[in-house]
């Protein structure tokens, strides 16, 4: 590849492909917590949305340039990350928390009461 040509073989209105972020997904009685590695990406430009059972991930990194700097050759300059997810009708969508540390997106997601695991008592006759 010629560095000093860095879109030589790119068609500049040709959208590049999202990035998947890796993801880790855990689960407890209470729910599951999504954690997701957004590198760069801001609180600003950051979405999540839930329609119906989809939870959607997006997220824009904008490194821009730096004063008397010309890229030579980027590859993250302008990165976007996009991931979904079918969720469990046992998870209340309702009350997902979101929570963004060191460019990592962590959500949690409680499971709806109904489907919480619940201990029976025995009555004695």
């Amino acid at each position: 590849m010629d560095m000093t040509r860095p879109n030589a073989q790119r068609d500049s209105n040709v959208a590049e492909p999202a990035l998947v972020p890796p993801v880790d997904v855990l689960e407890n009685e209470a729910g599951i917590t999504v954690k997701a590695d957004l590198p760069g990406v801001s609180k600003e430009s950051l979405s999540i949305r839930v329609d119906g059972e989809t939870l959607a991930i997006e997220g824009q990194v904008s490194l821009g340039e730096a004063a008397n700097l010309e890229a030579v050759y980027a590859e993250v300059r302008n990165a976007q990350y996009k991931r979904s997810f079918v969720l469990s009708r046992d998870l209340d969508t309702s009350r997902i928390d979101a929570t963004m540390k060191n460019g990592v997106l962590t959500l949690t997601v409680p499971k709806l009461e109904q489907a919480k695991p619940r201990r029976i008592a025995v009555r004695a006759e």
